[in-house]
């Protein structure tokens, strides 16, 4: 394995804060407490955690004999402290549970991270657009058959009375 550039790792962690960025805005519009930045952090962090473990990785298997180095030890650590992050955001109100969408949401953006960090941006961009679509197509299907709320009106952009 080959290590890690500066512009690489930078190219991997900014793609991470970019598609990270795209849920946050959805959760942001929403009125959600853990919006933009929150997920662009959790994202971005990802990442910088699984480039640091491959450079890890790749710095003592390559330079110390009989070196033991598990990335994979790294990432489920990463995962633990987004499970951890996840929780703080699910809240008990009047009997009602709360933010178990945001805490999913702030889980899966980080393996979102995950995937940059590695360098699989393809993945990253497909586990990024499957959350974006639950988000927004499975809203509106769930207000819509589950809950049975009515279409809202289009705006028209008119005032009341105008013609």
């Amino acid at each position: 394995m080959d290590p890690i550039s500066l512009g690489e790792g930078v190219a991997r962690m900014a793609m991470a804060a970019l598609l990270g960025g795209v849920l946050g805005v959805q959760r942001e519009t929403k009125g959600k407490p853990a919006g933009l930045k929150t997920h662009m952090m959790v994202s971005l962090g990802s990442a910088a955690f699984t480039v640091l473990t491959l450079q890890i990785f790749h710095t003592y298997t390559g330079s110390i004999e009989n070196a033991r180095s598990d990335p994979l030890r790294i990432i489920e650590g990463v995962v633990g402290g987004i499970g951890f992050l996840g929780a703080g955001s699910i809240i008990q109100a009047r009997g009602a549970v709360r933010g178990i969408t945001t805490a999913a949401g702030i889980w899966v953006v980080g393996s979102v991270g995950i995937s940059c960090g590695i360098g699989n941006y393809y993945l990253a961009a497909v586990i990024a657009a499957m959350a974006f679509a639950i988000l927004t197509v499975f809203e509106w299907i769930e207000r819509r058959y589950v809950r049975g709320e009515p279409e809202r009106p289009a705006e028209s952009g008119k005032e009341p009375g105008q013609g």
